[in-house]
């Protein structure tokens, strides 16, 4: 048996999906018709999240923007733009990719949670209020 490597999986994902720089996402922050899709587990938002991002587990983001889920979400349904992000990128560059095959239009940010944050992108923690 073969396995792809996931290294391999995601540049094939970057190579067909709309990717921001941390540098670009940064000035998107003020515009109400972006909605940042914050992707990481609970445990690593504790860490801190961009502020305002709306938080979907990588696990049900399919079933959360499919309209015809039982689990659907409906910030899914607003005509806005999405911008997913994880911690450095790989596993919102698949995500990306995937909802990109389910027909949902969603950019991500090329180097991730930590790329925002070494732009100096502002940072809410759970015990502060967005």
């Amino acid at each position: 048996m073969t396995i792809t490597p996931v290294a391999d999986m995601v540049a094939a994902a970057r190579a067909r999906i709309t990717q921001i720089p941390a540098t670009e996402a940064l000035t998107l922050t003020d515009d109400p018709d972006v909605v940042f899709v914050d992707l990481r587990d609970v445990r690593e938002r504790k860490n801190g999240y961009v502020p305002g991002s709306f938080h979907c587990p990588r696990g049900m983001a399919e079933f959360w923007v499919d309209p015809a889920s039982p689990y659907h979400k409906d910030i899914f349904a607003q005509d806005k733009r999405f911008v997913f992000y994880c911690a450095s990128g790989w596993r919102s560059a698949l995500t990306v990719a995937t909802l990109q095959d389910m027909g949902f239009v969603a950019s991500h940010i090329t180097e991730g949670f930590g790329g925002w944050t070494a732009a100096g992108g502002p940072v809410a923690h759970p015990e502060q209020r967005d």
